[in-house]
């Protein structure tokens, strides 16, 4: 496994904190309640679910990145536990997830901007050239060097969690107790379905909550401060972003909120004018900007990590100069554009449900594997958390539903051909 000089690490605690935060506030907390409104108050189970999901999850990683802290992630550690098929059918995924993820939070990037002037996203096609100049600008800051990407990632990080916090404990008191969250549970199917369904939706808020183990190998100490890291970072952004959603849910009216592409804006609209609107979309569009930087910065790490460890192609290794896997970045916003490209005719909500589904399915498989690494190779009661991560895991992905599931099934067995083959040249 191939190391970093320390003194080739340039990112610190705050920034890896910032990768973990700016990675999981995102699209998420401002276009999912359009994606939650179905299920009106009930989602809130599936909040409670994922939330404790996410912070056993977040204990799992933090004590395997103090046993292999190496970067790649997930990939890592899966890796070391069960070797090279077992790793590459993890990275494989992981890397599918982070492309999906892009797609994803740059069509929620359009619809920010949207929400600021509504003719840039007026059709279709302008909608997905808003996206896809928010996905080349991403690559070409990350093209830069991990340095220039972690600072501007500590910078946008900062813009949005103070705001979003703000938000969500004053719009707090604008909630009617007597008809916020009425009905509760407005599509009628039993709580634990809507549960099950609600988890699969909201992991999509709290995923990136790893974002700090794949980096590894240009964090500063990483045994210490990337656990470090990734608590913290799972813990702020878990709280803003349930808080954020929860109060949109209460404040929007279901069926309002069902076809808005920012739903969080007409919260702010509803309660303090149009200026509070504008206001609140541009900060969800430099949220959603933030978040494309680190997940494009973790687009080129993980197939590097990968690469050094010849499961993925020899080429995924090649850096430059300043340590960048340049063709890493190219070929992940290459490929999220692509995705981007052949759903442009839908809505911006059918895109964005679409890619959060499709991201998660291929997300979920590396969780399920990390946790199960942990399971067999960790020691003491460390072991017990993994296992109800592992249960948890399993629980969302039994929640995604047949669509995400088999899209992701097809993207996973489409990888198998390069896994011969870098056997066969062995």
């Amino acid at each position: 496994m191939r190391t970093t000089p320390a003194s080739a690490r340039p990112l610190g605690l705050w920034t890896a904190t910032a990768l973990v935060v700016g990675s999981m506030i995102g699209s998420g907390v401002f276009l999912l309640p359009a994606a939650l409104a179905p299920y009106g108050g009930a989602s809130l189970i599936g909040w409670a679910i994922t939330l404790c999901g996410a912070l056993l999850l977040a204990w799992t990683f933090a004590r395997m990145a103090m046993r292999w802290p190496h970067s790649g992630g997930p990939y890592t550690y899966a890796h070391r536990a069960f070797g090279d098929s077992v790793g590459f059918v993890v990275a494989w995924s992981y890397w599918i997830s982070i492309w999906c993820a892009n797609a994803a939070i740059a069509v929620a990037f359009a619809g920010s901007l949207g929400a600021i002037s509504p003719q840039l996203t007026a059709t279709p096609a302008r909608a997905a050239a808003c996206a896809l100049a928010a996905l080349w600008v991403c690559a070409g800051v990350n093209l830069a060097g991990v340095r220039e990407a972690g600072r501007m990632q500590l910078v946008i990080t900062a813009l949005k969690l103070l705001p979003l916090l703000l938000f969500g404990v004053v719009a707090l008191w604008w909630l009617d107790p007597g008809t916020a969250f009425r009905p509760f549970n407005p599509g009628g199917g039993s709580l634990p379905q809507v549960a099950n369904a609600t988890a699969a939706l909201t992991l999509w808020a709290l995923l990136g909550l790893e974002a700090a183990t794949v980096p590894a190998d240009a964090i500063a100490d990483p045994e210490r401060n990337v656990p470090r890291a990734t608590v913290i970072g799972t813990l702020l952004a878990g709280i803003a972003t349930i808080l954020a959603c929860t109060v949109v849910l209460g404040l929007v009216p279901a069926e309002t909120l069902r076809q808005s592409p920012s739903p969080m804006a007409d919260a702010a609209v509803s309660i303090w004018g149009p200026a509070a609107g504008l206001a609140l979309a541009s900060v969800s569009a430099v949220s959603c900007f933030g978040a494309l930087n680190g997940w494009t910065l973790l687009s080129g790490q993980l197939p590097l990590a990968a690469a050094r460890d010849r499961v993925f192609p020899a080429f995924f290794a090649r850096v430059d100069a300043r340590g960048t896997p340049r063709l890493g970045i190219v070929i992940g916003a290459t490929l999220a554009s692509a995705l981007v490209l052949s759903n442009y005719s839908r809505t911006l909500v059918q895109v964005f449900t679409f890619a959060i589904l499709l991201s998660t399915a291929a997300t979920l498989l590396p969780y399920v594997a990390g946790s199960a690494a942990w399971l067999l190779r960790g020691q003491g009661r460390s072991r017990i958390v993994a296992g109800f991560a592992l249960a948890f895991s399993l629980y969302a992905l039994w929640g995604i539903g047949a669509e995400a599931l088999s899209w992701g099934a097809v993207l996973v067995a489409a990888g198998l051909p390069v896994h011969l083959l870098l056997r066969l040249r062995r």
